[in-house]
């Protein structure tokens, strides 16, 4: 069953129908239902995605910081890099579950708001521990990331659960592009501050504001109600398991989620060794507006793909866009890898930022499209283990390997298991096979 939205706005099925009735009446504007702008109609959707966008330029500040002072605090080593980046989103991997059971289970409203402040706290201390750089202990430096990174491995499938359905389920896809274009637009504006100010006035600043940047979100929360979870038939391990059960039983989303665990472990340590590809093959300091400049590329890249989904390809079938994309993520990442010389790095890493989010967004359209309401948390939970938990495992070991042999052999890698996934991602539904047959017992 459908969970309804109890806002404290028109529903969203009322809305729907307004602006289709507007649109008719008053012929100012073209309804589109699907579309990134049709989402953006319903204001509890509008208000929460606005409010996510500021603090998630906050979250980037801090994380392209971390980054380029783990990589100078360990005299550049690859692997403290991946270590602080495992500290960072390792938690997904390991807590991801028992967050989507939550999310699934508990009010929402409070749970988000209190998992917010965790981290907003988080930050604070960090700003604290890396006060006097030059004598910043590599050990609390990871444990305070690793306690900010638990509390977002429990609020972030609670997130991902409810954004897609503060608007009717045609709207989906238009919300779930947006969603993936304000994780980006803030990989563009956050570096691009945290960068400068890094380079200005320390890291200790950037945290502070991170900080302070959370206040978006949590004063959002307070203004709006959101849907409650819908009642389980499940207890205890059952709930916990309720994702895999659902998964095992609908093989489009089982597909969708081995595609997402292989990709993130295999095809995006790039991401977290990003600092070690700067210094080694292109000759870029982490702590230079250089490397801001790169990181924004990527980010604006992949804000150019996931606002894509939404708007150029919204028509498009997502599960042919998701093949092609890994394609191309294939050839961008092999060019990036092999690349010497900074000017050129600046196009292809903004090619390569936009293949990358056009398959994230149109591989999580493609499971979020049809799931059930009832199991959408602990879905979107083993989602995110694959997006964001894997992520630092392969960037750890990315590390190892690429002082072994080096991070251009890790990154071509990548490639060749981006073509192979490509082969391996059929996701069109048969048109007579009801997408809802998988239901949770």
């Amino acid at each position: 069953m459908r969970a309804v939205a109890q806002i404290d706005d028109p529903t969203p099925t009322d809305l729907c129908i307004e602006d289709q009735e507007d649109a008719l009446l008053e012929g100012d504007r073209t309804f589109t239902p699907g579309t990134a702008a049709s989402a953006l109609r319903h204001r509890t959707f509008r208000l929460i995605y606005f409010g996510a966008f500021t603090s998630n330029i906050g979250t980037w500040m801090q994380n392209v910081v971390l980054g380029a002072l783990a990589y100078e605090l360990s005299d550049h080593s690859a692997a403290y890099v991946g270590l602080i980046m495992f500290a960072q989103l390792g938690p997904l991997l390991l807590l991801s579950m028992i967050g989507g059971m939550l999310a699934d289970t508990v009010d929402r409203k409070k749970l988000l708001i209190i998992l917010t402040l965790e981290q907003a706290l988080g930050s604070i201390v960090l700003a604290f521990v890396v006060l006097h750089e030059a004598s910043t202990s590599l050990l609390a430096l990871f444990l305070v990331t690793l306690a900010i990174g638990i509390g977002n491995a429990l609020y972030a499938p609670t997130f991902s659960a409810i954004l897609p359905i503060l608007v009717p389920r045609e709207d989906m896809a238009g919300a779930i592009s947006l969603n993936s274009a304000q994780m980006n637009g803030s990989r563009v504006i956050g570096p691009a501050i945290g960068s400068f100010l890094y380079a200005a006035y320390g890291a200790s600043w950037v945290f502070v504001l991170n900080a302070v940047s959370y206040l978006a979100i949590i004063v959002v929360l307070f203004k709006v109600a959101l849907p409650q979870p819908p009642p389980s038939r499940t207890q205890g391990l059952h709930r916990l398991l309720e994702g895999f059960t659902y998964a095992r039983r609908d093989k489009v989303v089982a597909r969708c989620l081995v595609i997402i665990f292989t990709f993130s472990l295999l095809s995006l340590p790039f991401i977290t060794q990003l600092p070690t590809i700067a210094g080694d093959n292109l000759g870029i300091s982490p702590r230079s507006a250089g490397y801001g400049l790169l990181y924004g590329a990527f980010g604006l890249g992949a804000v150019m793909g996931a606002l894509s989904i939404g708007t150029v390809f919204a028509r498009s079938s997502m599960a042919r866009l998701t093949r092609i994309g890994l394609l191309s993520f294939a050839a961008f990442l092999a060019v990036f890898s092999l690349l010497r010389h900074p000017p050129p790095a600046y196009p292809v890493i903004f090619g390569l930022g936009a293949v990358y989010f056009a398959v994230i967004t149109s591989l999580s359209t493609v499971l979020q499209q049809d799931l059930d309401d009832s199991v959408r948390g602990k879905v979107m939970a083993l989602w995110i283990m694959g997006f964001g938990g894997t992520v630092p495992i392969g960037g750890l070991l990315g590390g190892v390997i690429s002082e072994q042999l080096s991070i251009t052999i890790v990154c071509l890698a990548g490639a060749v298991v981006a073509v192979g996934l490509a082969v391996y991602a059929q996701l069109d539904r048969h048109p007579l096979v009801d997408p809802h047959i998988a239901t949770v017992d």
